[in-house]
């Protein structure tokens, strides 16, 4: 087992209103080895935004709050750093790609200016030749031309936004990259391009990565190990090859696979899974999944399932007592 780039243990968010409060993350563990690639995936609402937040230390103030947990990165305490040192490991250490490129850049400067920005916050001192040449270098490295850095957002398609996005997150060469679903509003033959454009610059710079995604085949095409999360837990967790080779899985991990279509064999549809999350500010007693679970068993209304684990691969279900 690499040793781990980042940890986290325990980790419990919410978010509180006058009128109520959220649980968005509900005690996960989570662990990246260095050089790694770990997919986070779950539909939308699961918690996977906020987890990433967390990390950076970017919950809006006025709502978000970590109840408890840990988060280590390189071995030191994020949830301890004060406001100056997080304010150095963003963008410098750990670098974030958001989901939506076309409102992550300013529309009033120029490319150029919005990389060199990246790097001139994180290498004081560092001459303007300097900066120009590793934005040319970066703009080159994600397929642009230098020539464009003149250019501003609106002169670029949706494609080429995310990989200007792309080049800023990796500007100051980050040792962990979080790419918050950074294909979802491209069209498939650009998310394509700009995943296998990802784990080539990943492999180039030995930068670990969290990809956040509700995509198997994008988790199985660049990652090394998988979290599915469901209702602000992780559910299920292990290598690629535990989640796409294993014989057991998570009841909503098989939803998953149910929910994709098939190339080797023909059907008049598809198998989604019934019904819709629970109530983030109302979750059930028990598990968070048996309203929609096909094995729902008695103990699942009034228990909450025990983590049970085999190698590198854990499942959150009464189904698998205390071994998968």
């Amino acid at each position: 087992m690499s040793e781990a780039i980042l940890e986290i243990k325990d980790l419990w968010v919410i978010y509180k209103t006058d009128l109520e409060t959220v649980a968005a993350v509900n005690g996960i563990d989570l662990r990246i080895g260095k050089g790694k690639t770990m997919g986070l995936v779950g539909e939308t609402g699961a918690g996977k935004t906020t987890t990433a937040l967390s990390i950076l230390r970017l919950l809006p103030s006025n709502t978000g709050r970590i109840l408890k947990g840990s988060i280590r990165f390189q071995g030191e305490d994020i949830m301890g750093m004060n406001e100056a040192r997080i304010h150095a490991i963003r963008g410098d250490k750990i670098a974030m790609v958001f989901q939506d490129p076309m409102t992550s850049l300013n529309p009033v400067m120029t490319v150029g200016e919005q990389i060199a920005e990246a790097i001139l916050l994180h290498n004081e001192g560092i001459k303007t030749a300097e900066v120009d040449r590793r934005v040319d270098d970066m703009l080159g490295m994600v397929g642009i031309q230098a020539s464009r850095k003149g250019e501003y957002p609106h002169q670029f398609s949706g494609g080429m936004k995310q990989r200007v996005v792309i080049a800023m997150a990796l500007a100051c060469e980050p040792e962990l990259l979080i790419a918050d679903e950074p294909t979802t509003a491209l069209d498939v033959t650009i998310q394509a391009q700009v995943l296998t454009m990802i784990k080539d610059l990943r492999d180039r710079l030995g930068t670990s990565m969290l990809m956040i995604t509700h995509n198997l085949g994008i988790v199985a095409k660049i990652c090394d190990d998988v979290a599915v999360m469901y209702a602000g837990e992780i559910v299920e967790s292990g290598t690629v090859e535990d989640l796409f080779l294993g014989k057991r899985h998570h009841p909503y991990t098989d939803g998953l696979f149910g929910s994709i279509p098939s190339l080797t064999s023909r059907a008049t549809r598809l198998t989604p899974i019934p019904g819709l999350m629970p109530d983030p500010s109302n979750l059930p007693k028990g598990c968070a999944f048996e309203e929609r679970c096909a094995h729902r068993m008695e103990i699942c209304l009034k228990q909450h399932p025990q983590k049970a684990t085999e190698g590198t691969h854990s499942i959150l279900c009464h189904l698998y007592g205390e071994k998968p």
